[in-house]
């Protein structure tokens, strides 16, 4: 596959998976719990804010990524860490809790699915390109 075909591809795979989170984010901010379906005490709401603060951090620094993306290694290995973190505690505590459901299951398929899928292919997109450039 040409480098340009790969990464616009790449590109435009960011652009979109990163909706995900700048919308949560958004929603948890400015719409409130009640739209991504939290309820409890105050305390709970005001952490759920925080959370979608973080949410929406996440997919802005991903998408910052998307102009450079086959040098931007660092930051997206960092990036993508951080959300397969977030997803493997998320497994764990439903597996402790004994609850899949499909508000649970989604984002883990984003976090531990498409997330290191993504990682992998600015991986090897930035490899191709260096090792084009050493050939030069």
């Amino acid at each position: 596959m040409d480098h340009d075909v790969e990464r616009r591809g790449l590109q435009s795979a960011i652009a979109i998976a990163a909706l995900l989170p700048v919308t949560a984010g958004w929603l948890g901010i400015l719409g409130g719990p009640q739209y991504l379906t939290l309820y409890g005490p105050v305390e709970s709401l005001s952490h759920a804010g925080y959370l979608s603060g973080l949410l929406l951090g996440v997919g802005l620094a991903f998408w910052s990524t998307i102009p450079d993306i086959e040098n931007e290694g660092r930051l997206f290995g960092l990036l993508s860490a951080i959300v397969m973190g977030g997803g493997l505690a998320r497994a764990f505590v439903a597996f402790r809790l004994g609850v899949l459901s499909p508000g649970i299951a989604g984002p883990l398929l984003m976090e531990l699915g498409v997330t290191p899928v993504l990682w992998l292919w600015q991986r090897r997109l930035a490899q191709r390109v260096g090792e084009s450039r050493s050939v030069k």
